[in-house]
């Protein structure tokens, strides 16, 4: 804490989806829903699509808190999690250059491969559509390569639409609908706000919307749960090449393009392998909030 009424912050960036990151490793913080939102305000507070905690752990180096702009705590993010890495070392919180981090989503591990470039082990994906969690049952479904295709219906509002989808958790729900070209400012909009609370989702879920250029690029635009189309997202990313690799479709290492920069993602194909993601981590400003 700064003084007792103002809160000392970073913001910081990766690839675009940036982030308000706050040191709690002294427990002192009182982090409610209404301070998350005021925070990541883009009016009213420092704006921000998450809000990044930093805290102790007994499980590993550090415990990583994320919480979407609209004030809800999310399990993981993978943007986030690369500026997490740079900030611990910045900070002098560490002098490692790999470290574990505890997430809702389980153990990670960020290296920083050099100043403002990451690296993070992000564990296996999750493609058993229970433990995503989607609901499955009743639905019509088609295999494509080694992936196990979806078709869901959505109202859309005007009519009832069939969408062929493939579902993945990265420690947050995903749902990938794969284009023959890249996506347009109204189908994002309009289909990923209401997938984003589609029945079939309990949890919610994030929308990819995939255009694959050739096995080794990719462009990808992500509407996130409780924020919006974010420039970046990085475990949207991961899902999206995972998918793409279960298809067929691409290697085993893209470079997934966004708005707000690109990530290379890396993935063997195997069951129970990890995913690995890289790419940038920048810090933008340091201040201090009045509360």
């Amino acid at each position: 804490m700064a003084t007792l009424n103002t809160l000392k912050f970073t913001k910081m960036h990766g690839a675009g989806n940036d982030f308000v990151v706050l040191d709690n490793c002294a427990g002192q913080l009182d982090l409610s829903p209404g301070l998350i939102k005021r925070l990541a305000d883009r009016h009213f507070g420092v704006g921000a699509d998450q809000i990044l905690i930093v805290e102790s752990s007994d499980l590993a180096d550090f415990k990583y808190r994320i919480f979407n702009a609209d004030g809800q705590e999310v399990q993981q993010c993978g943007n986030g999690a690369r500026c997490f890495a740079q900030y611990v070392f910045d900070k002098g919180l560490t002098q490692k250059n790999q470290i574990t981090v505890e997430t809702l989503a389980g153990i990670i591990q960020p290296e920083l491969i050099k100043h403002n470039w990451v690296k993070v082990n992000m564990g296996p994906a999750q493609l058993n559509p229970g433990k995503v969690p989607f609901i499955a049952e009743g639905l019509s479904s088609r295999k494509v390569g080694g992936l196990t295709q979806y078709k869901l219906p959505v109202d859309s509002g005007s009519d009832l639409e069939e969408l062929w989808v493939g579902v993945a958790s990265m420690g947050n729900p995903h749902v990938v609908i794969l284009l023959d070209q890249t996506a347009s400012d109204d189908l994002v909009q309009r289909l990923g706000a209401t997938l984003e609370s589609h029945p079939r989702f309990p949890e919610r879920v994030n929308v990819g919307f995939l255009h694959i250029v050739d096995r080794s690029r990719v462009h990808l635009r992500v509407y996130e749960r409780g924020v919006g189309e974010t420039l970046a997202c990085g475990t949207g990313a991961c899902a999206a090449a995972v998918v793409g690799m279960k298809m067929g479709l691409i290697a085993e290492r893209v470079d997934v393009v966004k708005a707000g920069g690109t990530l290379t993602i890396e993935w063997s194909g195997q069951q129970d392998s990890d995913v690995f993601m890289t790419g940038p981590a920048q810090t933008v400003f340091e201040g201090e909030f009045y509360l």
